[in-house]
């Protein structure tokens, strides 16, 4: 089977767009009503909030190691099989999710949910396989527009069917999975035909471990993933200390935050789905990925230093130029790796994103935390100044790393060897 051209190449995009929003919709959907859920369960808002950082730190974990068996398994398989199986299990997750009657069932639903939404380093390998090179860049931005339009959507949605039960947006995100899947059944064709496959899964460089061996092999595509490593960890600011953060200095509540969030989302959206696809013909994935950190400090530094409410709303725009930078270094990644190896390299990326998402948060917290309570200094943003010291860092590192790449002359196209 060859890969997919023309109206199907299209039908394709399409459904792993759909694929991305519907997860990240799903997982948006639950989460205004998940702690309250846990509080019911357990008793106590204490409780509650033990308990959806033990859910978050294991979510995190679980796909640190899952996301590469996933990718390994779709170089070996294909990428059908394996989104499509991760869809449905997606779904039958959330139905169980639904269903929980006691703690630790919802905590082994959770735990498998983080099996299932491993797909997302499956789908940006479905997206190398199907874009030419001249034009990743800009598809993985629209890639990345899914998120910004689930992150509006999905929360948003979730607190409306919240109201009504507080099940319902699990029985919600499990249709979506499902319907998804069935989709996908009829209309997703393979993107990697079995001559370009790997001739074997290997469970022993299918984990962590084996990952950071095969991203060695390569220098730059090791320095970019350190880059996407260090830019996940100082995203993880804004998860894990923005409402904290936002309460403490303008007294801001569930809406206010929600408004902004809201905000966040579609300034997001913008970027990804259209700004990224008309910068990169001209500027060229370094140009866009160094522009993209730039911006990335800049409203880091805005937000820490913000002494009104209005200053770090007027970051939301800045910070949302960061998303530049991610869709130019997934382009620079791709033209370095094998097609029968692009699996790998984004169950590697997922890897490290994950695991940046294991220890991100509690780095933010405790400094925010040390930042309001220090009897020497009384300074709230200290986190988004920790997270704009990791942003310099990364904007150094690849202004060196890829001093050698240029951006591609307008008149002479970029060639696609595999497409």
């Amino acid at each position: 089977m060859t890969p997919p051209h023309g109206p199907r190449r299209r039908a394709a995009f399409i459904f792993i767009f759909i694929t991305v929003l519907i997860d990240i919709l799903s997982f948006g959907i639950i989460i205004p009503v998940l702690p309250h859920l846990l509080e019911d369960m357990t008793g106590s808002i204490a409780s509650a909030a033990i308990w959806a950082g033990v859910f978050s730190t294991m979510f995190a974990a679980i796909q640190f190691f899952a996301s590469p068996v996933q990718g390994a398994l779709s170089d070996r398989f294909g990428r059908r099989p394996v989104i499509l199986l991760s869809n449905l299990g997606l779904g039958i997750d959330f139905a169980v999710m639904a269903l929980a009657p006691t703690l630790w069932l919802l905590f082994i639903g959770r735990a498998v949910s983080g099996l299932t939404a491993a797909s997302f380093s499956t789908a940006n390998a479905y997206i190398a396989d199907v874009t030419p090179r001249e034009r990743r860049a800009a598809t993985f931005g629209m890639l990345g527009a899914a998120f910004g339009i689930g992150f509006v959507i999905g929360p948003a949605l979730g607190g409306v069917l919240g109201g009504i039960d507080i099940r319902l947006p699990f029985w919600v995100a499990a249709g979506l999975a499902v319907t998804n899947f069935c989709y996908g059944f009829f209309v997703l064709p393979e993107s990697l035909p079995k001559e370009r496959r790997s001739p074997r899964f290997d469970f022993k460089t299918a984990h962590p471990i084996g990952t950071l061996k095969f991203l060695g092999r390569h220098r730059l595509v090791l320095g970019l993933a350190l880059l996407v490593f260090l830019s996940q960890l100082a995203h993880y600011v804004l998860q894990s200390t923005f409402v904290l953060y936002t309460d403490f200095r303008y007294h801001w509540g569930p809406a206010q935050v929600g408004y902004v969030l809201a905000l966040v989302g579609i300034c997001s959206a913008f970027v990804q789905a259209w700004l990224t696809g008309k910068l990169a013909p001209r500027l060229g994935d370094r140009r866009l990925l160094l522009y993209g950190l730039l911006f990335g400090v800049l409203s880091m530094l805005m937000m820490a230093l913000a002494a009104s409410p209005w200053l770090l709303i007027a970051a939301v725009p800045v910070m949302a130029l960061w998303g530049l930078a991610e869709p130019a270094t997934q382009s620079m990644l791709t033209q370095q790796i094998a097609p029968e190896e692009q699996g790998r390299l984004q169950g590697a990326l997922s890897s490290l994103m994950a695991f940046a998402g294991i220890f991100g948060p509690t780095l933010f917290t405790q400094v925010f935390a040390w930042s309001i309570h220090s009897p020497q200094y009384k300074l709230p943003g200290a986190a988004f100044l920790v997270a704009a010291a990791l942003l310099m860092a990364c904007l150094a590192w690849a202004w060196r790393l890829t001093r050698g790449l240029h951006a591609p002359r307008p008149d002479v196209p970029a060639r696609d060897a595999e497409n």
